[in-house]
């Protein structure tokens, strides 16, 4: 039975506490990636509890379930060798130069087939049906992490995706089976080379300590008695393939239990303790909510993902609903990440998303690109986002998209640095208005959310130059908003 704990207890809007455009705003934010004008008007009036109904509509669903026509272009990948015998099929009676020249052919069409995949989810999260659904989606690829620099198929990049919009929002215990059997994470973690005779620890050993359990909560001993039950788990292209003969029948001893375990046993024991729930709870709040988490609110959120057999809607529903959540501390005191801040631009300013190779030069200098994460742990996010290198970069990217001159560090398709290159004119048109309050106010409201200090306003007032009325004055002060430390919060 959960233990209950006050600060889970569900928000209940009062005169002296009301749901007013700061905490409308404040869920669309970390519920999605921000909210425009209406929609936080929108929001404001249906109240927390019939907001959160809209936002946790959405279906456990692929997006190519959801529409045929809303995927990537993998067409580039159409005839690509799905495994080790079609791509050896497909080199019989080549010659040594002819072989080299295709391995370089289909290793072009599989990054033209990342970077479509990229530029798709980009779009899919600025403008996309289901923004929760794709918050959930980000959350768990840095969770449960791949990056396409391992991977040398974009068709299993994609299907992982997939995976995760499917089950983000479902049982986390079929997650993690689903996971463990998904070919891009057996190749990126090396499962497909675990076999009896020489066993491989790598997913093993991440499984406890980034995915389910934490560090402290296993031993040394686990990791090799849960990478023999491991052994023989492989995939055929994109199908999982489970090889007998690759695989340890021996008796193993794995967290005080002995059996012939097999890596669904494993899943299974893992899953029966207390420090997975809590672990898991805690990832999620972290991300959603706050990096400060009292243990006591953590053993009561895991409470909850246990009591629901690892269905997560009911502890996310929880989390959003709670008083925790909309504590005065939390609304906007989480610094967004390179995706929030592009993404949340994009839609405040009501843009296209800008170009590819611009945009990703961005993304990756600030150190976020999707389906790139730097290494297993993922993104760290919070106070990682910002230093030295990335703080300009940031700055000027925002500035950028609200109508700025912008330079940023351009990639070619295969990721690499290629120059600097003047970022194009994004379109952006702000709205005028007759007094320089009534603007800088309305652009305030609509892009940081929150009230700002006065000297800050009366800066933002100065730079109109006494001229509302005109586009261009209008577009200098809200670049200037965009360079605010405020911005960079949500």
């Amino acid at each position: 039975m959960a233990r209950s704990h006050p600060l889970l207890q569900p928000y209940k809007p009062t005169p002296d506490d009301p749901f007013d455009a700061i905490k409308a705003a404040h869920l669309l934010n970390r519920a999605g990636f921000g909210g425009t004008p209406l929609e936080i008007d929108r929001v404001q009036k249906m109240g927390p509890a019939a907001a959160l109904e809209m936002l946790f509509d959405f279906p456990e669903a692929c997006a190519d379930e959801q529409s045929r026509t809303d995927v990537p272009d993998l067409s580039s990948i159409g005839d690509y060798p799905k495994d080790f015998r079609a791509l050896q099929k497909t080199m019989i009676g080549k010659t040594k130069e002819e072989r080299k020249l295709l391995r370089l052919k289909l290793m072009a069409a599989n990054r033209e087939a990342v970077n479509a995949t990229v530029a798709w989810w980009m779009k899919r999260m600025t403008f996309g049906p289901y923004p929760l659904q794709e918050k959930l989606t980000l959350f768990w690829h840095g969770h449960f992490t791949t990056s396409a620099k391992d991977e040398r198929m974009a068709s299993l990049m994609w299907n992982q995706n997939e995976l995760h919009r499917r089950m983000g929002a479902g049982n986390f215990r079929s997650y993690v089976r689903a996971i463990s059997r998904d070919p891009a994470m057996l190749d990126y973690l090396n499962n497909s080379q675990n076999r009896k005779a020489h066993p491989n620890e790598n997913y093993a050993r991440e499984l406890m300590e980034l995915f389910t359990l934490g560090i402290g909560n296993y031993t040394e001993d686990d990791i090799k008695n849960a990478a023999r039950a491991f052994t023989g788990w492989a995939h055929d292209g994109d199908d999982f393939v489970f090889r007998k003969y690759d695989h340890d029948n021996d008796v193993k001893i794995f967290m005080g239990q002995r059996g012939n375990f097999g890596g669904e046993d494993i899943i299974e024991i893992i899953l029966s303790r207390e420090a997975c729930g809590n672990y898991i709870a805690g990832r999620l709040y972290k991300f959603f909510v706050n990096d400060e988490l009292p243990a006591d609110l953590q053993a009561a959120m895991g409470d909850i993902i246990r009591d629901s057999k690892y269905e997560l809607r009911p502890l996310l529903r929880t989390i959003f609903a709670s008083k925790a959540f909309y504590q005065p501390s939390v609304i906007g005191s989480q610094i967004k990440s390179p995706i929030q801040l592009v993404v949340g631009t994009v839609r405040q300013l009501n843009l296209d998303m800008p170009g590819e190779r611009v945009l990703a030069g961005a993304l990756n200098q600030m150190g976020q690109m999707p389906l790139h994460p730097p290494n297993v742990k993922g993104w760290p996010g919070g106070h990682n986002w910002i230093n030295t290198s990335t703080l300009f970069v940031r700055y000027n990217t925002a500035v950028w998209l609200a109508g700025g001159s912008g330079q940023f560090a351009t990639v070619n398709k295969r990721g690499k640095f290629t120059g600097i290159a003047q970022g194009r004119d994004t379109g952006f048109r702000p709205s005028t208005g007759d007094t320089p309050e009534a603007v800088v106010d309305g652009w305030v409201q609509r892009l940081i959310g929150r009230p700002i200090a006065p000297k800050a306003k009366a800066v933002l007032i100065e730079a109109l130059g006494g001229h509302p009325e005109r586009e261009e004055s209008v577009r200098k002060m809200v670049q200037l908003i965009v360079s605010m430390p405020d911005y960079q919060l949500c």
